[in-house]
C-alpha cells in the first residue's frame, strides 16, 4: 500500500516536472539522441567494485537524494539525474548485483520483478504508447555504475539502431 502510494505521489509530481523538463531533455540528447560520449569514457574508466559504495547504493541509503518514484522491499524507482528522453528513470534492485552478467539462478524472481516494475511505472508515468528498456554490462556495454539497474526511457520517438 505504502509502494503504490510513493508510486502515485511521485507520478503527480513527475507530471509537473516533465513539462517543465522536456526543454532540458531535447538539449541533452544532441541531434543523435545521445550525450556527447561523455558515458563511454565514463564507462571506459570504471570498473567492477565489488562491495564499494556507488551513487546507487548512496540513493537506496538516502545518502544521497533522489526524485523516487516507487519502492518496494525489492527496488527502488527513481529519476535519472541526466535524462536521455522526456522521460528517463532508473529500477534497481535493492539486492547489489553489479551487472547483468554476474545475476546467478537465485535473482530470476527478482529480475522478473524489475521487468513487472519498470511496466507498472511506465504506464503510471503516461508512457503508454512505447518506451525502451536498457541494461549496459561492463565496459563495452557502458556500465558506468556497476550496480545493476534498468533504464526506461519514452516520451518520444526512439530511434533504432540504438548503439
Amino acid at each position: 500500500m505504502a509502494a503504490a502510494i510513493l508510486l502515485a505521489a511521485g507520478l503527480c509530481g513527475a507530471r509537473r516536472a516533465e513539462a517543465v523538463a522536456a526543454p532540458r531533455a531535447a538539449q541533452v540528447r544532441g541531434a543523435a539522441g545521445v550525450t556527447d560520449g561523455n558515458e563511454v569514457s565514463k564507462a571506459q574508466k570504471a570498473a567492477p567494485r565489488g562491495a564499494a559504495p556507488t551513487i546507487s547504493s548512496w540513493i537506496l541509503n538516502r545518502s544521497l537524494p533522489g526524485d523516487v518514484l516507487y519502492e518496494d522491499q525489492q527496488c527502488l524507482v527513481f529519476r535519472d539525474v541526466v535524462p536521455q528522453a522526456p522521460v528517463h528513470f532508473l529500477v534497481i534492485p535493492k539486492k547489489p548485483i553489479p551487472c547483468i552478467s554476474q545475476a546467478e539462478e537465485e535473482d530470476q524472481k527478482l529480475l522478473g520483478h524489475l521487468l513487472l516494475v519498470a511496466k507498472k511505472t511506465a504506464k503510471a508515468g503516461g508512457l503508454g504508447d512505447g518506451y525502451r528498456l536498457v541494461i549496459n554490462d561492463g565496459q563495452l556495454g557502458a556500465q558506468s555504475v556497476y550496480h545493476l539497474h534498468i533504464h526506461v526511457l519514452g516520451g518520444r520517438q526512439l530511434q533504432w539502431p540504438p548503439g
